[in-house]
């Protein structure tokens, strides 16, 4: 699909809108890259990605590979989240440290228009379209309250991990770092990084390779045959993921502390009375207020372009 330099600009803008999202533990980029209008189309690139862009590329050139590929989406999208994470990752680590409630409070309400929006997707909310919502909400839900699992490095189990939390990842109300920490590897992931283990990394690296072609796939072929029913589980896993975003919270159990003395504890809901910080109640809600709002702008954004 041929653009403009203005719309790659916008493509870009999404991107880092994504990478934020996924620098951010319960918020997945799949949801925005679904309310900025491009998430079908990234299905639809990452399913053509296969062997047949290698006969392509040997047959007639790599221009023509790289057209079937859709090469420049691809490549403008993912420098965007890339440059998001790595310019934003600090400042995001640092509100989650100190003002969690206030950023939790943002994507609350970023997340609860999204459900609206998202949901208006539905062009026929029947039974099939109803129990597929129901669904949704109950999985996310049960998803999002699951105890982490004790560590697991076998090598098998790492590549399981990878092509888990990268489907995560593409899915509206998943975070696929949330789902390395129930499933135990998140520790693990990040002891990787920070040491330089390649084979891990490796290993872990083929896993998201082999979940986002073969789930891309999946969800690219439920979007064309049952688009209703699809996005109407879209919709119930927004939802479903709802109670992991609740901005007051209150550490139960201390999970495990990171090498730099970084703290991770299971938590649990509590109402703005019970949080310590409740005076600043008024900028929670001016923050979730400004979320939802921020939904509802690049929505007019996106029916402008079009």
């Amino acid at each position: 699909m041929a653009r403009s330099t203005k719309e790659y600009i916008g493509l870009a803008l999404r991107g880092m809108a994504m990478g934020a999202a996924d620098v951010v533990p319960g918020v997945s980029g799949g949801t925005i890259a679904f309310i900025t209008g491009i998430y079908e189309e990234l299905l639809e690139t990452l399913s053509k990605i296969n062997l047949g862009v290698l006969t392509t590329l040997k047959k007639d050139g790599l221009a023509a590979a790289w057209q079937q590929m859709n090469g420049t989406f691809l490549l403008v999208l993912f420098a965007g989240i890339l440059t998001s994470i790595f310019s934003l990752a600090k400042l995001i680590n640092f509100l989650l440290e100190f003002h969690a409630h206030l950023l939790w409070s943002f994507f609350f309400g970023l997340v609860a228009a999204s459900i609206i929006y998202v949901g208006k997707q539905v062009n026929s909310w029947s039974t099939p379209t109803i129990t597929g919502f129901l669904i949704g909400t109950a999985l996310a839900y049960y998803i999002t309250q699951l105890p982490p699992m004790g560590a697991g490095t076998e090598l098998w189990y790492i590549f399981i991990c990878g092509a888990i939390a990268i489907c995560a990842m593409i899915l509206p109300g998943i975070s696929g770092s949330f789902i390395l920490l129930i499933l135990g590897a998140y520790q693990v992931v990040i002891n990787a990084v920070s040491e330089w283990d390649f084979l891990l990394l490796g290993i872990f690296g083929l896993g998201c390779i082999a979940g986002l072609m073969s789930f891309s796939r999946l969800l690219n072929w439920m979007f064309k045959k049952h688009k209703d029913i699809t996005i109407s589980v879209l919709t119930g896993f927004l939802l479903g993921s709802m109670s992991k975003l609740w901005p007051w919270k209150e550490n139960v159990e201390l999970l495990y502390t990171h090498s730099n003395g970084k703290e991770d504890w299971l938590q649990t809901n509590i109402l703005p009375s019970e949080f310590a910080l409740d005076p600043q109640l008024g900028f929670c809600i001016g923050l979730a207020i400004l979320g939802f709002a921020l939904i509802f702008g690049m929505e007019r954004l996106a029916v402008k372009g079009e």
